[in-house]
């Protein structure tokens, strides 16, 4: 049974999960507008420039009026979402265990939190196979006499750990890719062998396994990497 405490800290991450999911939303809504007037901005649209375009363009009344509620509504869970990161960060700093996560390329307070709060004690996890069960990232398995076929993700765990990640994941293969060739390496055998929606899943596979490894042997990125050759793993 999680602590008080990691009940908590998980209230704090779903919450800004939330927040940006409904950012999402609002986000989507206000593109729709733009791109029926013929604004192609993308992530410029939330930029100063890309407010003012939205803002005049020339709309009916009640047009008008739900783009500017949008507008406000965006710019409250923006501000909103930034707080609540200063504080999943601030509690991130304070934990020796996230902070052990952070060391790793990509890793950054969210993940590292999440990770540690949502698996708690990672011995009791007998290995990476039920690690990847647990969250939900291992294929269904069917299975007919001698021959096994191998489906899509079950799906039945934590959908939070398995976006926080495939997201990691990818920001130490394109950002960090220097700083951990091995991700990367891997990455593009997937990619080339299964294609974009498969290679991420299994990079981001990958790399929750690690972060077991890290909270499990009590170790940080370094002393991982000196360690790889004793971890299947770890390339």
């Amino acid at each position: 049974m999680p602590s008080t405490e990691l009940r908590d800290l998980r209230v704090l991450l779903r919450h800004r999960d939330e927040c940006v999911r409904i950012r999402t939303r609002v986000r989507n809504a206000l593109q729709s507008v733009a791109l029926a007037h013929g604004i192609r901005r993308r992530a410029g649209l939330w930029s100063r420039a890309g407010h003012a375009a939205l803002t005049s363009l020339p709309l009916a009344p009640h047009a008008a009026d739900r783009r500017s509620e949008l507008q406000t509504l965006h710019a409250e869970l923006t501000t909103h979402i930034a707080d609540l990161d200063q504080r999943i960060s601030a509690q991130a700093r304070e934990r020796p265990q996230a902070c052990r996560l952070m060391t790793h390329p990509g890793v950054g307070p969210i993940t590292a939190l999440a990770t540690e709060v949502f698996l708690g004690d990672p011995a009791r996890f007998a290995d990476a196979k039920a690690l990847a069960s647990y969250v939900g990232m291992i294929p269904s398995e069917y299975s007919s006499g001698p021959r096994q076929r191998l489906g899509k993700l079950t799906k039945q765990g934590n959908r939070f750990l398995r976006f926080l990640w495939c997201e990691a994941a990818l920001q130490a293969v394109r950002r960090d890719r220097d700083a951990d060739p091995a991700l990367p390496r891997f990455y593009r055998r997937k990619l080339h062998q299964k294609g974009v929606g498969k290679a991420r899943v299994a990079v981001g596979r990958k790399l929750g396994i690690r972060l077991w490894i890290l909270l499990r042997d009590q170790i940080d990125y370094a002393e991982f990497c000196r360690r790889a050759p004793s971890h299947p793993t770890a390339s």
